[in-house]
């Protein structure tokens, strides 16, 4: 996927495939209508599956205003150059991979072995947002942690709620009752942005985090009424008991989720508490959570309520979409401008986010949380 130009102001048209997604209740598309404006403008040509945009506010006709070729079926929309995404393609897709197909969406393959095998085998190139890195931050990761983040404590305060399974505790109290106890698990931008939302309600808020610089950040910013302390095992079992929302924003970039929080610590939690675990989608970070979707969000597990859904933006595809194509745009316009090579030497961070090329996976963390062999990263 390489562009050749005739000369500096010549290069090939990209084309560039978005297809609806299918994931369960997953509402986002992976650009907007102003996104394809942009792609189209700088010459290249987007597919645009129909109805793809709809549950996100935008409709076929402000895709075809924009100047997409709207596509009646998934297959013609996977024929493109480049496929941009939201969530990881599903078992059903899998047929449409090739050798000569880009793909460039969230991955997280340390949680779908069986989509890393149907990479790898297929021969096709797969970036992930998750693992895209800049001066140590994560760009394209972070604005859907910062939904997620925001999200946990208002999903958390909802089935704390007596009628949703929960133990009957407001998170923010009233005068002459002591509000809730909140215990973020990674001071990151999800856990950040949880403590923030669940501070500004009210609640009394502990963030557990292993870096000190971070812990000081922490401080810095959030109100005065969060506390920090560092993550260990003595901790959570002195916090948890009286926790009445954990929430897990533990995250190790492209690695599988630690298990921090036992069955043994979910034990010792009051009957009606909640786990908001926002690390499922790498596995994770308790070990009584397993996956759920917007259809059938909480699970109850030793008495405690779980909520686990793997695509918590696709609450609010609104604000999601809209802010994921914000930070993905520039990474899709130099994918398209100077092909798959270039763009990986002028884009910074680009290269980390090659998960899967040439049938290897790329990506250490990766592989190492696969079980698999780590091939050479040929642009790192």
């Amino acid at each position: 996927m390489k562009r050749e130009a005739e000369n500096p102001n010549h290069f090939s048209a990209m084309n560039i495939g978005i297809p609806r997604e299918i994931k369960i209740r997953e509402t986002r598309v992976a650009c907007t209508p102003a996104g394809v404006r942009q792609l189209v403008g700088a010459g290249h040509r987007v597919v645009v599956e129909r109805g793809a945009g709809e549950a996100s506010g935008f409709s076929d006709e402000k895709y075809r205003l924009a100047g997409a070729v709207l596509a009646s079926s998934a297959e013609e929309v996977w024929k493109s150059e480049l496929v941009v995404k939201v969530k990881e393609p599903l078992a059903e897709e899998y047929r449409f991979f090739r050798k000569e197909l880009v793909i460039f969406t969230y991955l997280h393959l340390a949680g779908v072995p069986g989509l890393a095998k149907a990479l790898v085998d297929s021969g096709v190139t797969a970036i992930g947002y998750e693992t895209v890195e800049v001066g140590g931050r994560l760009p394209l990761l972070a604005p859907m942690s910062e939904v997620a983040g925001k999200m946990s404590v208002l999903m958390g305060g909802y089935y704390l709620s007596k009628h949703n399974g929960g133990e009957g505790k407001l998170l923010c109290g009233v005068p002459g009752v002591l509000p809730g106890r909140v215990l973020v698990l990674g001071g990151g931008v999800a856990g950040m942005s949880a403590a923030r939302i669940a501070a500004g309600l009210g609640a009394e808020v502990t963030v557990m985090e292993t870096n000190h610089d971070r812990m000081r950040e922490l401080e810095a910013q959030l109100p005065a009424e969060v506390h920090t302390i560092y993550s260990n095992e003595q901790h959570l079992e002195e916090l948890l008991p009286g926790t009445d929302l954990l929430i897990g924003a533990v995250l190790l970039p492209g690695a599988t989720a630690p298990k921090l929080v036992t069955r043994g610590m979910v034990q010792s939690m009051k009957p009606g508490a909640v786990i908001v675990d926002i690390a499922i989608d790498q596995g994770g970070c308790v070990e009584t959570s397993r996956p759920t979707s917007h259809v059938d969000p909480v699970f109850i597990e030793e008495g405690v309520v779980h909520y686990c859904v793997t695509n918590m933006p696709a609450a609010y595809p609104a604000t999601s979409t809209e802010a994921l194509t914000g930070v993905t745009l520039p990474y899709v316009r130099r994918l398209a401008d100077l092909g798959l090579e270039s763009a990986m030497v002028v884009m910074p961070g680009l290269a980390g986010g090659l998960n899967v090329w040439n049938g290897k996976i790329t990506q250490e963390a990766v592989a190492r949380s696969l079980g698999m062999a780590c091939g050479e990263n040929p642009f790192a």
